[in-house]
């Protein structure tokens, strides 16, 4: 492990541009509103997250050797990330994200994760041939992985032994992309964080709730599940315990990066020694406050 690093996060980094509006929204609208460009990207906003808990993420990553990289890469250090081993293209600009959020919730949304699916295996180099590990000595730490990566990329992440003794957790970028992280189902390597919707996906039916959702996936083959599904239930789900909770109303603000923001919250939890009700607790407060707008944006 790069000293002074508790995880790994593997996965988007790039420049999120989100367009947000007071008004409620619908196809053609065109309404006042604030439009911010933040560091983004399923793996970044894990990272960020990471580091408000007070742990020191390594990213593993592909950003463009251009200006908007440099200034990601500047962005990454200054909030406390460790960007040594990421892989800087020389011919891939860096990837983006934008989306368009009303008050009734996310209305559009574009990934161009394009350079780091081209980068492929790649940005993994570090893991395999070490510093971070090597095939016959593998890393054994926790790792954060986002589904942005190709299938492909994933499949052999889901059976290479550069994973075989990690904490391995796994998040899809989005519903668009959930059926990639069927490998880890097949292969029952890994805890997923996925929403109702990504549940469903992944099991090829509609769920009524988060507990029907996660016992279908620990059914399905996966070692162990969290299922949100907004402001309704939130289920843990292993051979041990199957644990489900409410989160807490708020007045939602904000969507883009919550179901990040869980999945940081629950890592740092039990990484703190949580409980595995405590540790969804804390996880499910710390998307309250951020979808609320109570963080910095």
């Amino acid at each position: 492990m790069t000293q002074n690093s508790d995880i790994l996060c593997i996965g988007s980094v790039l420049w999120d541009v989100i367009g947000r509006s007071a008004s409620h929204m619908r196809q053609g609208s065109d309404v006042p509103g604030r439009i911010t460009r933040l560091p983004g990207g399923v793996a970044m906003n894990i990272a960020m997250t990471l580091v408000r808990f007070g742990m020191t993420p390594t990213l593993l990553t592909a950003i463009g050797s251009d200006p908007e990289g440099d200034e990601l890469v500047h962005a990454c250090k200054r909030l406390g990330m460790d960007t040594t081993h990421i892989y800087r293209s020389q011919d891939l600009p860096t990837d983006r994200y934008m989306a368009v959020e009303g008050a009734n919730g996310l209305i559009a949304a574009i990934a161009d994760a394009h350079s780091l699916e081209a980068a492929g295996a790649k940005i993994l180099r570090p893991l395999i041939h070490g510093p971070l590990g090597y095939e016959n000595t593998p890393f054994e730490g926790q790792i954060a992985l986002d589904g942005n990566l190709t299938l492909d990329l994933l499949e052999e992440i889901a059976v290479s032994p550069a994973f075989a003794r990690a904490d391995l957790r796994v998040a899809p970028a989005s519903p668009g992309k959930a059926e990639r992280l069927l490998p880890f189902l097949k292969h029952g390597r890994a805890t997923l964080y996925v929403n109702l919707e990504e549940a469903g996906l992944l099991c090829q039916r509609e769920f009524a709730d988060s507990e029907t959702a996660a016992r279908a996936l620990l059914d399905r083959g996966a070692l162990r599940a969290l299922v949100t599904d907004g402001g309704n239930s939130a289920t843990v789900a292993s051979v041990q315990a199957v644990i489900t909770q409410k989160p807490p109303s708020v007045l939602v603000t904000r969507v883009t990066g919550a179901g990040d923001t869980f999945m940081a919250a629950h890592i740092a939890a039990e990484a703190n020694g949580a409980s595995i009700d405590e540790a969804l607790t804390r996880a499910l407060h710390a998307a309250a406050t951020y979808v609320s707008g109570e963080t910095p944006l």
